[in-house]
This record gives C-alpha cells, sequence and structure tokens, in this order.
C-alpha cells in the first residue's frame, strides 16, 4: 500500500487523530487542540492524570469516552481502538507532551489504522526534536532522529560506533540522570570536540541550551542535569578516505584486486571511499 490513503478503502466517518500538546507552557498548545477534545467520541491518553491538568488549563470539558494508552497497555488496547474507527468514530491520541508516536505511544495505532483504510490525520504543535535542534545553534539543513540510546553501557557504545560516521545533526532524547555518562560516552565515541547542545525544560520556565564540545559539556552535566532533556550532536565531518587523485585512484583500485577482490567491486569500493562517480574511476582503470 503506498503512503497516501486509498479513498476507496477509507472507513466512513472513522478518523484517528494524532494531537501534539505542550512540551512547556500550556499556552503553547495548538489551538486546534482544545476543539478536538470537545468533539472526539475517545480520548487515548498516555496518562489520564495529565489529560486532566491539561483539559483544566484549557478551559476543556470532554464529552468523549476516555482510556488510557500508554506503553504498558498499547498492544492490548490498540485492537480495541482500532474498532472503534472502524465503526466510524473520531479517536483522539495524545501524549504526555509533544507529537504522538516520536518516541511515545502511537505508532501501533497508526499502523493498525493505515492498513485498515482508516482516515488518519494530525493536530501540528509542539515537538522537543524540533525546538532542540533549532534553538541548537547547529546545522539544521538535514539531521535525524534517534530517540533514546540503549541503557546498557556496551550497547550503547555499539550504537554510537555505528553513528560515527553519520554527517547529519543527530538529536536523541535522554533521562536527565543518564546525560553525563551518554555525554562521556559520545565524547569517547566521536571526540571531545564535537560540538554538542544539552536543552533542557524547554519552552519551560527554567529552560536551559548548554553548548559545547561533548567533553566539556558531559563535564558540566557531572554535577547533575534535571528535567527532560534533549541532546543535539553535529554530525562528522565528510572525510574522504581515498584520495582523488588518477594515479592515486588507479593505485587503490589495484591494491584491492590484489587482495583478491573482483575488478567492478573495487572500482564500487575505491568510488564510494573517494567520493566520486564510479563511471570516473572505471575510465580512469580502463584507460578511456
Amino acid at each position: 500500500m503506498s503512503s497516501t490513503e486509498d479513498p476507496g478503502r477509507d472507513v466512513d466517518g472513522g478518523v484517528l487523530v494524532l494531537a501534539a500538546t505542550p512540551i512547556g507552557r500550556v499556552a503553547d498548545a495548538p489551538p486546534r487542540l482544545a476543539d478536538e477534545l470537545a468533539s472526539a467520541d475517545v480520548v487515548a491518553a498516555e496518562d489520564t492524570r495529565r489529560l486532566k491538568r491539561l483539559t483544566t488549563d484549557l478551559g476543556v470539558t470532554v464529552a468523549g469516552r476516555v482510556v488510557s494508552y500508554f506503553e504498558g497497555n498499547e498492544q492490548q488496547r490498540t485492537p480495541t481502538l482500532l474498532e472503534a474507527l472502524l465503526q466510524g468514530q473520531r479517536v483522539l491520541l495524545v501524549t504526555d507532551a509533544g507529537m504522538p508516536s516520536v518516541s511515545d505511544p502511537g505508532y501501533r495505532l497508526v499502523a493498525a489504522a493505515v492498513a485498515a483504510g482508516v482516515h488518519v490525520t494530525a493536530v501540528p504543535g509542539p515537538s522537543a526534536v524540533l525546538t532542540a535542534l533549532t534553538v541548537s545553534g547547529l546545522p539544521v539543513d538535514r539531521f535525524c532522529f534517534e530517540g533514546f540510546l540503549p541503557r546498557k553501557a556496551g550497547e550503547r557504545s555499539r550504537r554510537l560506533a555505528g553513528l560515527a560516521a553519520e554527517q547529519r545533526t543527530m538529536v536523541f532524547f535522554e533521562a536527565p540522570h543518564r546525560t553525563a555518562a551518554t555525554l562521556a560516552a559520545m565524547a569517547e565515541a566521536w571526540g571531545g570536540e564535537r560540538p554538542g547542545a544539552v536543552c533542557r525544560e524547554l519552552t519551560k520556565t527554567h529552560e536551559e541550551v548548554r553548548r559545547g564540545g561533548l567533553a566539556e559539556l558531559a563535564a558540566w552535566a557531572e554535577a547533575g542535569v534535571r528535567g527532560e532533556v534533549t541532546l543535539v550532536v553535529q554530525g562528522a565531518e565528510e572525510v574522504r578516505l581515498v584520495s582523488t587523485d588518477e594515479a592515486d585512484l588507479r593505485a587503490a583500485v589495484a591494491e584491492r584486486e590484489d587482495q583478491g577482490m573482483s575488478r567492478k567491486d573495487a572500482i564500487v569500493e575505491v568510488a564510494r571511499l573517494a567520493g566520486v562517480p564510479k563511471r570516473e574511476v572505471y575510465n580512469l582503470v580502463h584507460g578511456a
């Protein structure tokens, strides 16, 4: 199935709405959020107590049925919510802060709804990922979101090693009590001078953005970090592992052939490492 909705399979009336909620100040709530909360047939909330506080702050009365939908019951509750959608109901999904599905519950329900031909839409709004990225001072033209790193040191080190050559700016979520250890592991894996930013309590009263090299940030975090934390780290610099000099390119192909690699594979690898088109290396090797 394509990523776009198939009009022929849409379920009449059934709509899944993913709604962004404030990551800090309630005044940042998108204007449509109040209307959706008041009109939904079902409101699925990560934490019903936090939903109650939000609706009180917004002055909204939820007329529909409220159910909890969090990591512990997401798998079991998805079929029930899907059934409500198939019956033509409007289901609103909200998490504690930010956009559902982004390191929060939601993906399972979205995938099930799409597979069943249910219309899925969103109320755009606050996102810690984009907010941290834009205030970090780091490049924003290309970026990736890596969510939470593994808690165990060995698994975390392997994940960081796999990201060592990532050239896009990277955004991570982290628990405050693990922030110092994570920054230290990043400094070890990628170098202490790699620029980064620790974004804490975004949009809240005690918002803080600390910028610097990873080693410097790790040392700062040793004193303790409080609140919601988003880490932004600059990507790796593009490094050409093979010289683009014509003689060096030919020599690199020949060296790989001597090691048992086929000429075709050697040309492909050398072109990739040198950052040049395969055809250019091919022509040099074959004297074209």
